[in-house]
């Protein structure tokens, strides 16, 4: 498995894997395609991409989202963010099963930020170490243990640097 950068401006249905228990043999761990953003339950209520993990339960229908950095935006400047020790980790989340008029589908668990994070936004998604993975799967170890933010020093944050402007070639002629 190849983890990739999480971009969090990522529009509603992108694609992405996720690993989750196979829901026909839950013995068996699977890696499928799902898309960004689920379903409300209720009411004509926006579909949502995050969920907040404070006074919330998830027993079942958790997944993980591998990823190898995720991005922040603060105004105009975008950043990258991965582990200090350049491993790759999930992203908690949750998963739908698809309907007829909604694909399967998942949702990323966010917490409060750490204090690198925090410098630039107020919560970030949940980190999962590979060591934690099947103790979110399984949940074999108490969720408000597993959702919490990492320690400070935990992650290494540089700037991307912004797209330079394409040139028309009109502009180019010149």
């Amino acid at each position: 498995m190849k983890a990739s950068p999480f971009e969090s401006e990522s529009p509603l249905g992108s694609r992405r894997p996720i690993i989750r228990r196979n829901p026909a043999n839950v013995q068996e761990v699977e890696m499928v395609e799902a898309g960004w953003g689920l379903q409300p339950f209720d009411g004509p209520a926006k579909p949502f991409k995050f969920i907040r993990s404070e006074d919330k339960i998830f027993p079942t229908h958790r997944c993980l989202v591998p990823a190898s950095e995720f991005q922040i935006k603060n105004g105009d400047r975008r950043f990258r963010v991965s582990l200090e020790d350049g491993n790759f980790f999930y992203l908690a989340g949750v998963w739908r099963p698809a309907n007829p008029d909604w694909p399967l589908s998942f949702a990323v668990v966010t917490v409060p930020a750490n204090p690198e994070v925090f410098f630039y936004q107020e919560r970030q998604g949940a980190v999962l170490l590979r060591r934690q993975r099947m103790a979110w799967l399984d949940l074999t170890v108490p969720q408000e243990e597993l959702l919490q933010p990492l320690p400070a020093r935990s992650f290494a944050i540089e700037e991307i640097a912004p797209r330079e402007p394409q040139l028309r070639q009109t502009e180019l002629a010149l």
